[in-house]
């Protein structure tokens, strides 16, 4: 994959930033969650994927900002503080979901490397989550009006570069 294309996202693990590039342009950019484990391909790492991924599915077009998501459904509750402390040991999926493929067969497509049956999103969090720090479970997690925000911008079958 080159990096020519004409619009793609741009993860950098290192600077826990995602950017949106069009024509050769930063026309947006986000501050993001990645892996506490770091950059890996392993399915059970926990581990944010690297290469070129592209969007797979936009799910959840008609919810409200901070919904729930549990399996790729929202469970028709909406994050609050209230709900985090009911349930403290979820790992909170908000708002939207951008479900990314890997485009790599032998690093982030098929068998135990495969970021999509790895279920690797770019989703919504708890807002104070999102801090510089990388804390997810191998997704990239964004704060929920920056998601929306992207959400209205992106569709499936859009390229996602994600490096360290």
């Amino acid at each position: 994959m080159s990096l020519a294309a004409d619009h793609y996202l741009d993860i950098s693990i290192a600077e826990q930033l995602l950017r949106v590039i069009e024509r050769g342009q930063v026309v947006a950019e986000f501050p993001v969650s990645t892996a506490k484990n770091g950059p890996g391909q392993q399915k059970g790492s926990e581990c944010t994927p690297t290469g070129w991924h592209q969007i797979r599915a936009c799910i959840g077009a008609d919810q409200p900002i901070n919904a729930v998501f549990i399996g790729r459904r929202p469970t028709g509750e909406i994050y609050s503080p209230a709900l985090a402390q009911q349930y403290p040991q979820r790992d909170w999926i908000l708002t939207r979901i951008l479900w990314l493929g890997g485009l790599e067969p032998g690093k982030n497509r098929y068998g135990n490397l495969d970021s999509a049956w790895r279920y690797i999103y770019i989703h919504g969090s708890p807002d104070h989550e999102i801090n510089g720090q990388p804390l997810s479970h191998g997704c990239v997690r964004m704060l929920n009006a920056d998601l929306l925000a992207l959400f209205a911008r992106v569709k499936a079958g859009w390229r996602v570069w994600i490096h360290v």
